[in-house]
């Protein structure tokens, strides 16, 4: 049985370079120490309203979106729920593509897995293939954008366009670690739903997924016998539509934060967010080309997290924690069975390439690169 470890106030502040959470501003953390109020207050109405259509005009898109007191987690169960009557495929090629089929699973959904190896990317072709020569009808694809697990971007527009070829099947995709630092035109190709937690791109504290629904699934969901109570599509929107509220208590403080950082965003923009972004990309891949090399399939690699190749053999663990001892920065290990074959490199929310310059330099000078 795991034994209590008594929190101290005594942490020394690291930053963060990790797929998530990342670094917040301090305006924003300041922004959750506002007085409470009561979720069925008019300013939860104001607040709320807010902070749903500036995401809209954020992200650039006409359809419908939730905000919930969740991980992105949520909405893999959620979306399964209110989407699959019977029959689901899955693209998996990560830890995170695998765990949605598990989901799937365990609802009782009969999965289909398209399945490619650690590092490969989710081919378009491959998914038409499927769905023409499947016997099933599919109610649902799935696809991650962003495969943290191994640093591969999936092209989840060119998916899309092909799913819209079929109109009974709708697209579903995970955008955990992407939405809000790597730029998708969710109107022009066929997504249904897609999703993310807002400790990632959106640079803020962890408690809120978004999540942005087309009027297809949603009129889906109203047809289908059953659906998720708290992540239901008809009972955060229409509780939306006629309150301007959630259904339920929401995480109050966070949301003040992510109003203060959603101001932010928009002064930025999405295409200078998402410029910004390509940006530290290319340096972190630049850097890992010098000195190792990187995990995922030439030309799919992933805009905010880079899954870097040990070829020098160096102790990653080791190398993390002196990073962390010497430098207060902290970045990440690979995921699972690659802990040591790989190491990860978050650059996403609010940091800069120079910023990032910063940890290459004090991974170069502790690992004597």
């Amino acid at each position: 049985m795991t034994e209590k470890r008594e929190y101290t106030d005594d942490y020394p502040d690291k930053t963060l370079y990790i797929p998530g959470p990342t670094e917040v501003r301090e305006d924003v953390l300041d922004a959750m120490s506002q007085p409470m109020f009561g979720h069925r207050m008019d300013r939860m109405t104001d607040l709320y309203t807010t902070i749903v259509e500036d995401t809209k005009d954020f992200l650039g898109t006409d359809k419908e979106v939730i905000i919930l007191t969740a991980s992105g987690t949520e909405f893999w169960e959620a979306s399964t729920l209110n989407l699959v009557d019977e029959h689901i495929l899955c693209t998996t090629c990560g830890a995170f593509g695998e765990r949605h089929a598990n989901v799937a699973e365990r609802l009782g959904k009969d999965v289909d897995r398209l399945e490619y190896e650690w590092g490969q990317a989710v081919k378009p072709e491959d998914v038409r293939r499927r769905l023409e020569r499947s016997d099933a009808d599919y109610d649902v694809v799935t696809c991650v954008m962003n495969e943290s697990s191994t640093g591969v971007r999936n092209p989840i527009e060119e998916i899309g366009d092909v799913v819209a070829d079929y109109p009974d099947t709708y697209f579903v995709v995970d955008a955990v670690s992407a939405l809000g630092g790597d730029h998708v035109d969710i109107d022009a190709h066929g997504i249904d739903v897609i999703f993310a937690s807002t400790q990632k791109a959106f640079a803020m504290p962890p408690g809120l997924a978004v999540c942005v629904v087309s009027d297809d699934a949603y009129q889906r969901e109203l047809e289908s016998d059953s659906a998720s109570w708290y992540g239901g599509f008809q009972r955060c929107l229409d509780y939306y539509d006629r309150k301007g509220q959630t259904h339920s208590t929401p995480a109050i403080p966070v949301m003040l934060a992510y109003r203060e950082q959603m101001k932010h965003m928009l002064d930025e923009g999405h295409a200078a967010r998402d410029r910004r972004h390509r940006e530290m990309a290319e340096y972190t891949r630049e850097w890992a080309r010098e000195h190792f090399d990187l995990f995922p399939e030439a030309g799919y690699e992933s805009r905010t997290v880079s899954c870097i190749r040990n070829t020098r053999d160096i102790d990653v663990a080791a190398t993390i924690d002196a990073v962390s001892e010497r430098y207060d920065m902290v970045f990440s290990n690979g995921y699972g069975d690659l802990g040591e074959e790989t190491f990860r490199i978050g650059h996403m929310g609010e940091h800069t390439v120079e910023s990032v310059e910063a940890l290459t330099d004090a991974i170069e000078d502790v690992a004597d690169l």
